[in-house]
């Protein structure tokens, strides 16, 4: 069959399986997964795929594309506020949460040594991919998703250092020296300082190329976001620092600066994160074989998960936020948000493509953890977050934004909709006080338009055409909105409006 015509009918299959399996609200990384393993080799047999070192490339290759989308929608002012316990989870973290589970699985549930310290450092970070995907389409705490997805965006280098240690030693050989304490503590802060220190440098000079560049069509322009994309995973990776974190934070850079297209490049960039979350997961759904998930895997992966959700990572995220003053009901949450995804499954090609004796299994029962962390946590966390309080109804965000592209404006004309399903009452447009320099150009009622006067009454459906600030879209908002009687259930006490910003 045709390769075309397979990724076709791969594609296709993603969506009616999605159509499905809809009222379960599965994320699109699980979606994705099944779809793969239902073409893989075991189900319908259509792609016979068993390259771990290909696998592993083009996931690490689209993990760098979420990454960089995901530091691109990072605000600062999130950043700074949980910058210092997600570097701790993301270091120490990842290193209490693979002691843990070795001394679970070899001391308490008497596995073999080696196969107990490879799995454990395999699968001891949390997966950027499957947090990215599945925490951003929730209305959740924003300071703690932030935390999970900081946090789950630079743990990558420790989880590397670990399994390629563990899997050198078990292959009975040196590994670049790394074997080494000294060098080893060496190669991790470079990777870290290095890739964060390249990543920053990147961002800041390709926000003023940007700027050079903003007389072309927005069509070059979505092809200068690509290369940097890659520009700065390729100088890190160079450079042998973390070419992950180089992405993440050259993407946090251009997501937190005013530069030309903003808006429509964030179109771009989320299209950019679903199509590398499909490639990710679908290839690692090809993969695996679950006719290889005899019981001993069911039951070794079933055990790992439950080590992982109800032991290493409560422990490990209660000791590493002590000094956070985190509440007991947002440690449950950070501790159950602990997905792992494409990165452990990617973690547990190691001991195959180093030919280690019973490596299929160790990728088996990772893989088989990892289903149930992406099934039962990703698939709970909203209801989890409601239970714990720490969820609400979406804020209303601006439906359309039409970029006014030139370096010299900071105008954006938006749509604000008054959202009947939470407003009520009615209100005069004279009584808003909308930032300096912002006008409602025109209002939208049941598809007619109106030109609006200071004595037009605005009312719930209606929307309105702002031209304002972007930097100002949230003021504008609140000072609208705010006249308007809401529903106090289904909306935070005091929202953030200051926070809306495009949501770039």
């Amino acid at each position: 069959m045709s390769i075309y015509l397979i990724i076709a009918l791969i594609l296709f299959a993603i969506i009616f399986i999605a159509r499905i399996a809809n009222k379960w609200g599965l994320p699109l990384v699980i979606v994705s997964l099944f779809a793969g393993m239902l073409f893989g080799s075991d189900v319908l047999k259509v792609v016979n795929f068993d390259n771990y070192e290909l696998a592993k490339e083009v996931a690490n290759y689209a993990l760098v594309f979420v990454l960089f989308i995901g530091g691109f929608g990072t605000k600062k002012e999130r950043l700074k506020l949980v910058f210092g316990p997600a570097m701790v989870l993301a270091t120490v973290g990842v290193i209490m949460t693979a002691a843990i589970t070795v001394l679970m699985l070899a001391y308490v549930l008497k596995f073999d040594l080696q196969q107990s310290i490879l799995i454990s450092c395999i699968i001891a970070s949390t997966d950027a991919a499957a947090v990215f995907s599945i925490l951003r389409s929730r209305s959740l705490d924003p300071n703690l998703s932030s935390l999970v997805e900081i946090e789950s965006a630079t743990n990558d280098p420790m989880a590397i250092i670990l399994t390629t240690v563990a899997v050198s030693l078990a292959a009975a050989h040196a590994a670049s020296g790394l074997e080494q304490p000294l060098n080893l503590i060496l190669y991790l802060l470079w990777q870290t300082v290095g890739g964060v220190g390249i990543g920053l440098l990147i961002g800041w000079g390709m926000v003023y190329i940007s700027r050079f560049i903003a007389v072309l069509d927005k069509g070059y322009y979505y092809i200068y976001i690509i290369s940097i994309i890659i520009i700065s995973y390729g100088v890190a990776d160079a450079a042998k620092a973390s070419g992950i974190l180089s992405a993440f934070f050259a993407g946090f850079i251009l997501g937190n600066s005013n530069i030309p297209y903003k808006s429509s490049s964030t179109n771009l960039l989320d299209a950019l994160s679903t199509i590398g979350n499909v490639v990710i997961f679908v290839l690692l759904g090809l993969l695996v074989s679950p006719s290889d998930f005899n019981w001993k895997v069911v039951k070794d992966g079933v055990l790992l998960f439950l080590i992982l959700a109800f032991v290493a990572r409560p422990i490990t995220v209660a000791a590493c936020t002590f000094f956070a003053k985190y509440s007991v009901k947002e440690n449950v949450f950070i501790s159950w948000s602990g997905l792992r995804g494409a990165v452990p499954i990617v973690l547990a090609t190691y001991p195959a493509a180093a030919h280690i004796e019973g490596a299929k299994d160790i990728f088996n029962i990772v893989f088989f953890a990892v289903l149930l962390s992406l099934v039962i946590q990703g698939g709970t966390i909203t209801r989890v977050a409601d239970k714990l309080k720490l969820t609400f109804k979406a804020r209303p965000r601006p439906k359309q934004v039409m970029e006014l592209v030139n370096v010299n404006t900071e105008m954006e004309l938006v749509e604000i909709e008054v959202d009947p399903d939470i407003y009520e009452g009615e209100a005069e447009l004279s009584m808003f006080r909308l930032p300096a320099g912002t006008t409602i150009t025109m209002v939208n009622r049941n598809d007619n338009i109106i030109a609006p006067t200071g004595t037009t009454m605005i009312k719930p459906g209606d929307i309105l055409y702002v031209l304002v600030k972007a930097k100002e879209i949230g003021k504008a908002m609140n000072s609208i909105l705010c006249h308007f009687r809401s529903d106090k259930s289904s909306m935070p006490e005091h929202p953030d409006w200051d926070d809306i910003e495009l949501w770039r």
